[in-house]
């Protein structure tokens, strides 16, 4: 592929430390800095680049523009026991998230379940890494979100609908991996468009149409008309889901009213929601890490269909991606390496250091 040739490598570790001095220089505390940076490095470890800290340019141009506040700080207000309402400021989408899943897993480790709504927030990155935060607080979650028009309704032709991501989580038994779920009702995620477009890459046809309502595989193409819904109405009818849960609900924008990152026009006003659950609910702890036991030996050893080596649990290729990373560095074409280190330049901190 394009660009693949010039690819180079940068540990984790400081991939994390250079995405955190960027935003601390562009008026991030360093808490809210070291949240967004180790949610963005995970999605480049479980290899959802299109996610990753390629974002940060974005980002810091809308502070740039002055759509976005950095120093902004979530603020949380209980609405009942198990209820309660975060406003994200219109500072980033990643403390109010972070601050929402807090509330939540503390609501629901003494009540059973907690349930956040999240008001005038901003894009968040890749939704695993929320489901990560449930799980690793011993926590089954759902995660929600809604985001800017790049999906027709079932039926249109214009963009209306976000390319919003649903996304859930458990934790896993003795002998098997946590349940992470994490996906968008498009065909394809439309940060995978961006990504193509970044690296000088075709996408495939199926995933977008152009501004002409035709098939293309033209990244710049595809942005200026619309992503394909997966599973025709079904795609549809999800997105809309996530707006009426994120942003009806929340009293942010929705119908069409969001903004998105790489828009620099006004604010975001993304909606979020979020809920925590006990596992151990309806039954003890240890006979619910027993079933999903089973399931997951049920799912991974299936009878395989005709030239299929391996079948894997929802989350498990990215794990594994992210056990590889971790070892051997992530992944970044040398043009993505430039565009980051021009913003070191401007902000004047360090450049990111390749792996050697």
């Amino acid at each position: 592929m394009a660009g693949q040739k010039s690819s180079v490598q940068v540990r984790h570790t400081d991939a994390e430390a250079f995405a955190a001095s960027l935003l601390e220089a562009a008026g991030v505390s360093k808490k809210n800095a070291n949240i967004i940076g180790r949610a963005l490095v995970q999605a480049d470890l479980r290899g959802v680049e299109s996610h990753g800290i390629n974002r940060l340019p974005s980002y810091l141009a809308r502070i740039r523009n002055g759509v976005l506040n950095p120093k902004a700080e979530p603020t949380v207000n209980e609405v009942t026991p198990v209820v309660a309402q975060v406003d994200g400021n219109n500072g980033f989408g990643f403390p109010a998230a972070h601050l929402a899943m807090e509330t939540a897993v503390k609501m629901a480790q003494i009540f059973g379940i907690g349930m956040v709504s999240v008001k005038h927030s901003n894009h968040f990155g890749m939704s695993a890494w929320l489901v990560r935060q449930a799980v690793d607080a011993g926590m089954m979650s759902l995660v929600f979100t809604n985001s800017s028009p790049a999906l027709p309704v079932w039926g249109g032709k214009s963009q209306l609908m976000g390319v919003s991501p649903i996304a859930a989580g458990s934790p896993g038994g003795e002998d098997s991996i946590p349940f992470i779920l994490d996906m968008a009702p498009s065909v394809a995620a439309r940060g995978k468009i961006h990504k193509a477009l970044r690296r000088g890459e075709k996408i495939p046809e199926g995933w977008a149409l152009d501004e002409e309502g035709k098939p293309t595989d033209d990244p710049e193409k595809a942005l200026g008309g619309v992503m394909l819904p997966m599973g025709g109405p079904k795609g549809s009818a999800l997105a809309i889901m996530m707006d009426v849960f994120s942003g009806v609900l929340s009293g942010s924008a929705f119908a069409g009213g969001v903004t998105g990152p790489y828009d620099m026009s006004k604010p975001g006003d993304v909606g979020h929601f979020i809920v925590a659950l006990k596992p151990d609910l309806f039954m003890s702890l240890d006979e619910f890490r027993q079933r999903m036991d089973v399931l997951y030996r049920r799912v991974v050893g299936s009878e395989k269909m005709e030239g299929v080596e391996r079948i894997y649990f929802p989350g498990e290729i990215e794990q594994l991606t992210e056990e590889k990373r971790r070892k051997e560095g992530i992944p970044f074409v040398q043009a993505e390496i430039d565009v980051l280190n021009a913003e070191a330049e401007r902000l004047g901190v360090a450049k990111i250091q390749h792996a050697p």
